[in-house]
């Protein structure tokens, strides 16, 4: 097997290929003077399984191409399956149509990734589940749980917790947190989103009095919503409030929002590189996904199960 590591994050595509005790495919992505997209492949790759690591964060649209150019330029070099690793999938909010004349760019952006040449698609913690309905090809889900979970038991035990789903929406993931923190409770927080990147807390479901309450979900972008829900919490009674989320977009003033907030600690994956803002904060941490990610590929590599990596 190879691996092929885009630009948006460098360093977990290391860290991955150093659990596999394999190097980096040499390969040169680099920009013409009106930042077109070039890519060459320095080796060798026919007949072999390839694995492009490439996250479509921030910039989106230039990670997005950079990947479906290499994606093309390997399957023009005879590579025998091309898998898209993509840690965080971006555009994957924009999942259906929440009115009229607006696109489903998730889908758009899963035919690209099929039309580039792709063979299958391994990502990690979408947004929403029928995301992998939107690809015509193999794609596998990664869990961060086990990770999170295992980080909430060395830090905080198993007593006086609380699992809290931000929305209604992500009661499902709550709950997986919370049967794995041997069956905590659960509390909801109801919301009411004017308009996106904007949240009011309107009320908690679940007494959070006296509870330290861990917050999880899938993203935070703003961290609006997410500083609006410890606050509430805090408010409601709870003795503190932490929150682990999968991907930490952290666009604009989310840091110092998060710095600024009730909260005790972010903690987030590796999904997406951190920068300077995030690395200088006392409340962000981030735990390492690329041994879940590895292990994934060697056992797509080796035709196994991948899903019993969460038995």
């Amino acid at each position: 097997m190879k691996v092929v590591a885009g630009n948006s994050n460098v360093p977990l595509a290391e860290a991955i290929a150093d659990y596999l005790d394999i190097s980096l495919t040499k390969t040169d992505i680099r920009r013409f003077s009106d930042q077109e997209v070039f890519v060459e492949i320095h080796e060798n790759v026919r007949g072999e399984d390839v694995f492009v690591v490439q996250s479509t964060s921030f910039p989106a649209n230039d990670h997005l191409m950079e990947l479906l150019i290499c994606i093309d330029a390997l399957r023009r070099a005879s590579a025998r399956r091309i898998t898209a690793v993509l840690p965080y999938y971006g555009y994957a909010r924009q999942d259906r149509k929440p009115g009229p004349r607006t696109p489903i760019s998730a889908k758009l952006v899963a035919n690209l990734i099929t039309t580039a040449g792709a063979d299958r698609v391994l990502t990690l913690d979408l947004h929403a589940g029928q995301i992998q309905g939107f690809f015509d090809i193999p794609t596998d889900n990664l869990f961060t749980a086990p990770v999170m979970t295992k980080d909430i038991l060395a830090n905080y035990g198993d007593n006086n917790l609380m699992i809290v789903s931000p929305d209604v929406g992500g009661v499902v993931r709550a709950r997986a947190y919370a049967k794995r923190v041997k069956d905590a409770p659960l509390a909801i927080i109801d919301k009411r989103r004017e308009r996106a990147g904007e949240s009011e807390v309107m009320n908690i479901i679940g007494d959070v009095g006296g509870r330290r309450c861990i917050i999880v979900d899938d993203i935070v972008d703003s961290a609006g919503t997410l500083c609006n829900a410890a606050e509430a919490l805090m408010n409601d009674g709870a003795l503190s409030v932490s929150a682990y989320i999968a991907h930490g977009v952290l666009s604009g003033g989310a840091v110092e929002r998060v710095e600024a907030s009730s909260l005790d600690a972010l903690v987030i994956s590796d999904s997406i590189m951190a920068t300077d803002a995030v690395k200088a904060s006392k409340k962000i941490r981030y735990l390492t996904i690329a041994p879940l990610i590895a292990e994934a590929m060697s056992r797509i590599s080796q035709e196994t199960s991948v899903s019993s990596l969460f038995d």
